[in-house]
């Protein structure tokens, strides 16, 4: 009989989940799952959807998502050959808490840049 899983405490540093939420809490994961919720994408389509992003970060990252089984990526054997990328089941599971994410910055991004530009003002102050 397998031993039973041991529980998994992202607090402790040598557990696995640890490098789950690395994965998930990378920036270009976060869009890339963003930009693949709506279905299947080209790279290409990946790359104009995500602005920044280079070609090696979205690679890595792609590779990294189909890795970790988030992602599938497809070949279709067209002349020239076509590569689509899908979240699988469990990257659809993202979809819920990365748009709640998404949703958080735009709520509250003038929030943020407010209490930037105070700590800014307040760091700029000589000191008497």
């Amino acid at each position: 009989m397998p031993e039973p899983m041991p529980p998994f405490d992202p607090y402790v540093a040598a557990c696995p989940s640890r490098q789950a939420l690395d994965r998930i809490g990378d920036r270009w994961t976060i869009l890339v799952v963003g930009a693949l919720a709506a279905g299947p994408r080209r790279f290409t389509e990946l790359a104009r959807r995500i602005e920044g992003v280079s070609q090696k970060m979205l690679t890595q990252t792609l590779r990294g998502l189909e890795r970790d089984g988030l992602v599938t990526r497809t070949v279709h054997a067209t002349v020239p050959p076509r590569v689509d990328y899908e979240l699988t089941a469990l990257g659809r599971t993202l979809r819920a808490p990365i748009a709640a994410l998404e949703q958080w910055a735009l709520d509250h991004m003038a929030d943020v840049l407010a209490a930037r530009e105070a700590y800014d003002a307040r760091r700029a102050q000589p000191v008497a």
